[in-house]
């Protein structure tokens, strides 16, 4: 990403505030054949003091990926948007784009059979936790640990990151209110983390 100070975001806690709020990750790797990318769920470890992410691979996936030999990229992508130049001053034309990303980075370590089934639970109850008859992969143990071996899980402690938030930031404070006014009717998302700034 582009090197600008003023967008840096270097405090963990904010990163992890973003992971748990942007669950749905990009993975690339740089394997033999080349770059390879994927996209699978992304679920923050809470227990751990630096940045841990568990997730899940389809085997051929995993395959392709060669998982557990060599870094990863992880890419982390929050609220976003165009910026459009008639919400600024006169005479400022130049048109931009808002969002807040983290580029993760580090080796995963393949889980066990059992392990990634416990992962799997977790990452289910994760996200079924929000609907009032939530579903859990125990109701049918037998089955879903049947689909379970077609998956290979991973943890990946991040040994360092690059992160973004760039949120026009570079403009005036009524322009920037201007800017912010807008998204909360078109972006809630993305007007919350220009509040925040």
């Amino acid at each position: 990403m582009r090197h600008t100070p003023r967008y840096l975001m270097t405090d963990p806690l904010e990163v992890k505030r973003l992971i748990r709020a942007n669950p749905w990750a990009t993975f690339v790797s740089p394997a033999r054949s080349g770059l390879v990318a994927s996209h699978y769920p992304a679920l923050l470890v809470e227990d751990e003091s630096g940045i841990v992410i568990v997730s899940h691979f389809g085997r051929p996936d995993e395959q392709l990926h060669e998982l557990g030999e060599h870094e990863v990229l992880v890419i982390i992508q929050g609220p976003h948007d165009y910026v459009s130049p008639s919400l600024y001053a006169p005479g400022d034309l130049v048109p931009t784009w808002n969002h807040v990303t983290a580029h993760l980075y580090g080796t995963p370590e393949i889980l066990s059979e059992e392990e990634n089934y416990a992962m799997l639970s977790q990452l289910t109850d994760h996200f079924e936790s929000g609907y009032a008859h939530g579903r859990s992969l125990s109701e049918d143990e037998e089955g879903t640990r049947r689909a379970a071996k077609g998956t290979v899980g991973l943890r990946l402690r991040v040994d360092r990151f690059d992160a973004r938030a760039k949120l026009s930031q570079n403009k005036a404070p009524e322009v920037r209110e201007h800017i912010t006014s807008r998204f909360e009717e078109t972006n809630a998302a993305l007007a919350d983390e220009m509040r925040r700034v």
